[in-house]
């Protein structure tokens, strides 16, 4: 099962879900491949330090003579491995646009790939370009996190629409695992109004489990921990296992 964690509006807990959720799933026994697509690279400077890094997403993508298994690095996570992203990754779009099989350039190589691992998860950049594009067409679901504030379902309707478009052409399979309602402030009626909206837009496609604004959320990334090691008590880790629960499923 492939995973897409996708959209394109940024600051919505997206990258937390990522590097969270999988790590979750590894928790949970199961063999788990995070591909890091964002070239800002947040969800790899969790699990692996720069510098060690030689092959990325972005040979992952150009060198397809290469074996997959020199851009695959192991976490700390038992079961959890990674393929990480470097600023390279920003000159992508630019490389293979114009090239007939831009798009399904991932999916070619998860081919090869996905019989390794029981859930790969692909984290994307806050676009709509064609490295989203790209992860759509490998993917067999969508994980769409959306922030509970005012402006929540703001561009959503470009997803959809993106979603849609793959489905008809190029990914017929593809279908929405799940909405998942971030950054929730049970204190605010704004975020419980909503909550409420976003259920009734997406009705059951809606994830029970609801992720809390969480300073221990936030910080985690900054020791270079899932919430798992960094606070294994704390609300956000008892809410990611739930949420892995959900997914697992789902699936």
């Amino acid at each position: 099962m492939i995973i897409v964690i996708a959209n394109q509006k940024g600051g919505v807990g997206k990258t937390t879900t990522a590097i969270n959720l999988s790590a979750a799933c590894a928790l949970s026994d199961k063999r788990v491949l995070l591909i890091d697509l964002d070239p800002q690279g947040n969800s790899s400077l969790s699990f692996v330090e720069p510098q060690t890094v030689d092959g990325s997403a972005f040979e992952l993508f150009t060198e397809p003579n290469e074996p997959w298994s020199n851009f695959i690095y192991p976490t700390k996570v038992e079961k959890l491995d990674i393929v990480p992203s470097k600023i390279s990754l920003a000159k992508l779009e630019a490389k293979l646009v114009g090239d007939f099989d831009a798009i399904f350039r991932l999916r070619d190589r998860l081919e090869e790939i996905r019989a390794h691992y029981d859930l790969i998860f692909i984290d994307t950049p806050p676009t709509l370009g064609l490295i989203t594009v790209n992860a759509l067409v490998a993917a067999t679901r969508v994980l769409i996190p959306i922030q509970s504030s005012y402006f929540a379902l703001e561009g959503t309707d470009d997803l959809l629409e993106t979603i849609e478009k793959v489905r008809s052409r190029p990914n017929p399979d593809l279908e929405i695992i799940g909405v998942l309602v971030t950054l929730f402030d049970k204190r605010t009626s704004l975020s419980k109004d909503v909550e409420a909206h976003i259920r009734q837009v997406f009705g059951t496609k809606t994830f029970e489990t609801l992720i809390s604004r969480s300073v221990r959320l936030e910080e985690s990334p900054a020791h270079k921990e899932t919430i798992f090691t960094y606070a294994p008590k704390s609300s956000g880790a008892n809410e990611y296992q739930q949420l892995s629960a959900e997914v697992l499923k789902r699936v």
